[in-house]
């Protein structure tokens, strides 16, 4: 549009120049008409040098977004569910707007400023709120500040629009709730030399629940290093990474459970010394990922991918995930878990493709299952372990649309059989699978 706004100019501009010139042939213009003719097309200048100054402008503004509208169906009402957050009671099927984001993003090559909101039935909220800076002499050293990724691992890095699963896996979304925090980080990313297949990015955070304010006087690290291998010739690339999570959290009361290793009957043992009161303990994570990507197959190419965390998670009684202070006194419970997801796609021609995804997420690596409501325990629903096997079809409709068919068989550790209370649903496996049907549209 812009383009032809400066043509229609310059025809305009042309037409009025050939108009002059022919208006009376055996006339000389005078000085003062060649002057007047003289000022009109400085003014031209000036006006095409305004309007390419913005058209230059505009095209660095870059506006993206996608919305995710879904339909799901529960084995039962009322689940607790990582398919796309719990069902209420006495709901077991539900319509969904799931996400939708809106993104701008002004690059302006060495530089780029990001702003995207998500925008569903429960609210707006920000998502990412950051900018980016790369210094101009190596062009290998990156700054990022604000509200942005985690670098940690392969899925928290990457956008729910092209993850093929409909959710992160249940280890992802645990520890890393919202996948954003707000903080600085420093990534290297050499363009060419030996060093050009590696990638650095670290950094520092609050360490807080999705984007949150700062609530203690901690400070987290967090920082992945990977590295690409492309093997041209025989179209598969390989890339791996390491990555680390080093960080801690307050406690905001005197209790703190741990598994007492000498009893007989694995359970927790508190400690209440009146000293534990704001005191710090780790959370600390180790992290590895894969991913293979072939184009071998005569219908098309394939990818596998897979990541482990282990470490240690502060929590809650019931509750593995983010252990956030707040104004509530909560008792903390340190435990160590693993976490670890393999993913399958395969492409089928151009417009389909097949994902199988299976995760397992053990929160508590010091008990197993006949120690969770045993006689004399007093292990929680926060230790039980679950696997989760997830079929799906992708069908994309064009370059914007596609469509989704995914299903979740959850399955549970079966506590021991004595148990009751809040473990007593355990004793079997609970009826918590999930079908979504999501449309994507995406531009």
């Amino acid at each position: 549009m812009y383009k032809f706004l400066i043509l229609l100019i310059l025809i305009c501009v042309g037409g009025t120049v050939i108009a002059f010139a022919q208006s009376d042939s055996s006339k000389v213009p005078t000085k003062e008409e060649v002057s007047d003719l003289k000022g009109a097309l400085d003014g031209m200048n000036e006006t095409l040098s305004a309007i390419s100054s913005t058209v230059d402008a505009l095209k660095k503004i870059k506006i993206s977004g996608y919305i995710q509208s879904q339909y799901q169906i529960a084995d039962s009402a009322g689940i607790s569910s990582f398919a796309g957050g719990d069902f209420p009671k006495n709901v077991a099927s539900r319509f969904q707007v799931r996400r939708g984001r809106f993104k701008i993003n002004y690059d302006n090559d060495l530089s780029q400023y990001v702003l995207e909101v998500d925008v569903t039935q429960n609210g707006v909220a920000i998502k990412d709120a950051y900018m980016w800076v790369k210094e101009p002499w190596l062009k290998t050293f990156a700054l990022t500040t604000g509200a942005f990724y985690r670098p940690f691992g392969f899925e928290v890095l990457h956008s729910h629009s092209v993850i093929e699963s409909p959710e992160f896996a249940r280890s992802i979304q645990t520890l890393f709730p919202g996948e954003r925090d707000l903080g600085a980080q420093l990534e290297i990313a050499p363009e060419t030399g030996p060093l050009s297949n590696f990638n650095l990015k670290a950094g520092v955070f609050n360490g807080v629940l999705v984007n949150a304010n700062e609530n203690d006087r901690n400070k987290d690290f967090i920082g992945r290093l990977g590295v690409s291998l492309p093997f041209e010739e025989q179209n598969v690339s390989i890339d791996v990474g390491i990555s680390t999570y080093l960080g801690k959290v307050t406690n905001n009361s005197k209790y703190v459970y741990g598994i007492d290793e000498s009893s007989a009957i694995k359970q927790y043992r508190v400690d209440s010394t009146a000293t534990n009161v704001n005191g710090r303990y780790g959370r600390t994570y180790y992290g590895a990922d894969l991913q293979l990507y072939a184009d071998v197959l005569p219908i098309g190419g394939s990818s596998l991918r897979g990541e482990c965390i282990f470490g240690q998670q502060p929590g809650t009684t019931t509750s593995n995930s983010f252990y956030n202070v707040g104004s509530t006194v909560t008792p903390l419970y340190v435990r160590n878990f693993i976490g670890w997801y393999a993913m399958y796609i395969q492409n089928l021609g151009l417009k389909n493709q097949f994902v199988v995804k299976y995760d397992v997420l053990d929160p508590n690596t010091d008990v197993d299952a006949s120690n969770i409501g045993a006689s004399g325990s007093n292990l929680t629903t926060g230790d039980i372990k679950y696997s989760t096997l997830g079929l799906g079809w992708i069908y994309h409709w064009d370059s914007n649309i596609k469509f989704t068919a995914y299903y979740d068989i959850v399955t549970n550790e079966k506590v021991n059989p004595v148990a009751t209370g809040a473990l007593a649903p355990f004793i079997d496996d609970i009826k918590d699978n999930v079908f979504t049907l999501r449309m994507q549209y995406k531009f």
